[in-house]
């Protein structure tokens, strides 16, 4: 790290500079510009093959075709040169890709036609935010599949559950965490079924000069051609922006992936609290300054905060973007910027609950030690055994004997002799013991391991 790091007020670029790589290469000022030159590229080349064919040769072909997939860095910072003089960034992207086509003067004086500057931006952030959709589930389904190999590890390892933070019927490790594997594939199938949106119709997507130049001309249908190329909708339907709620949707989704995550998180560190877990001890790493015994749950907790820091961008960006004054103001375009923040801190997330999976290793002495002799937490069934029985003060007879007690062996038998009368039920609450009272607990542990 040079010392130009330590100066940055995000710790997005500063301390966590290195967990942000991916989420850098999309969303970062180098990544608007390049999908900027994209867009006005790939329009260019459309607007060349089907109004001024002539005009194409196999070297323009090219050229057009390398702006479009193959952004140098060096365009990109030329691009920053030159708004430095017309203070204007897509207009800089204009005037860049022109000088590309030194010579061309008839096709330099067709860049950007027909467009307005929110026509590029809108393609450009469907384009980044679909190429940030794509990293963020290549991330989620690595940190799944370690979640469900985990889950199937611990599937037949009993645990007693608490609801309320008080015992409750027992489960096994493996099912609860294998909730939060089904709710993450849950919201995965949903953000993977999202759809981009961007408008393509002139300063107040009427299509004026459009139709005015060549009349005769479906441009709407045009424009849908345009958008289908880049793998994004057309919003047929639009003022100056794109509405931006398709963007609310997706932002929306992924609040809800973070929901889970920061669940699950919460979770474990809890797991690990009550010496379910032992955390894999790291050689050099320190616990505490002053307590060397320490071995912090620290994966979970960075995760935690930043989950946090993700869902208040997101939220207040789905919130946001979704309003603008009459056929638009700026505000929207300075809090789009921050989709980056959003989408970074996520990335920060996965990366630590994914390096805090691996630390995780059942503690089943202390997980055993917790279950057994809990007899109480058998009254479920020994009352349902009393329902079949007909016993319609079922409920009650076993909440004296049970409730906010402790209940051993031996109490628990004198319970089972003293109430059930079915020879059958008896011999089966006789055999029952609280860690093979689980249910179908490790066969839901595997679900989704098929």
């Amino acid at each position: 790290m040079d010392d130009s790091q330590l100066r940055n007020l995000s710790p997005l670029d500063g301390r966590y500079h290195d967990k942000t790589k991916v989420t850098r290469e999309i969303f970062s000022e180098l990544g608007l510009i390049k999908a900027r030159v994209k867009v006005e590229a790939l329009w260019l080349s459309y607007f060349l093959n089907n109004f001024r064919p002539k005009l194409l040769n196999e070297e323009i072909s090219s050229l057009l075709t390398n702006l479009a997939s193959n952004i140098p860095d060096e365009l990109a910072l030329r691009v920053k040169e030159i708004e430095q003089t017309t203070n204007h960034d897509v207009k800089a992207v204009e005037i860049a890709i022109a000088e590309q086509l030194s010579g061309q003067s008839s096709i330099q004086s067709l860049v950007h036609i027909f467009l307005t500057s929110e026509d590029v931006n809108s393609a450009s952030h469907a384009l980044m935010l679909k190429d940030g959709n794509e990293a963020l589930i290549a991330l989620l389904e690595s940190l799944l599949i370690d979640i469900k190999d985990l889950a199937a590890n611990t599937a037949d390892i009993a645990m007693l559950a608490r609801t309320h933070g008080q015992p409750a019927s027992p489960t096994s490790l493996g099912k609860e965490l294998n909730v939060f594997a089904t709710r993450i594939e849950k919201e995965l199938k949903t953000l993977k079924n999202k759809k981009m949106y961007a408008k393509w119709g002139g300063a107040t997507a009427n299509y004026n000069p459009h139709l005015l130049a060549y009349p005769d001309e479906n441009w709407v249908k045009h424009s849908q051609d345009f958008m289908a190329g880049m793998e994004l909708e057309l919003t047929t339907v639009s003022t100056q922006i794109e509405p931006h709620d398709y963007m609310a949707e997706v932002f929306q989704n992924v609040v809800r992936v973070n929901n889970v995550l920061l669940d699950f998180a919460q979770d474990v560190w809890s797991y690990i609290a009550f010496d379910y877990f032992k955390l894999k001890v790291v050689k050099d790493e320190v616990g505490s300054s002053t307590m060397p015994h320490k071995v912090n749950p620290i994966d979970f907790e960075n995760a935690e905060g930043n989950l946090g820091l993700s869902s208040a961008l997101l939220n207040h960006l789905a919130n946001k973007l979704t309003q603008s004054r009459l056929q638009r103001d700026l505000s929207d375009s300075t809090a789009l910027r921050n989709i980056g923040s959003a989408y970074g801190y996520l990335e920060i997330a996965l990366s630590s609950l994914k390096k805090g999976v691996a630390k995780l290793e059942p503690n089943n002495i202390k997980i055993k030690a917790d279950l057994e002799d809990r007899y109480e937490i058998l009254a479920e069934a020994l009352q349902s055994f009393l329902r079949l029985e007909g016993n319609s003060d079922a409920y009650n007879a076993i909440k004296d004997l049970s409730r906010g007690a402790a209940m051993d062996k031996e109490v628990y038998d004198r319970a089972v002799n003293e109430l059930v009368a079915d020879a059958k039920h008896k011999e089966i609450l006789f055999k029952l013991k609280p860690e093979t009272y689980v249910g179908l607990a490790s066969i839901l542990a595997k679900e989704g391991k098929k």
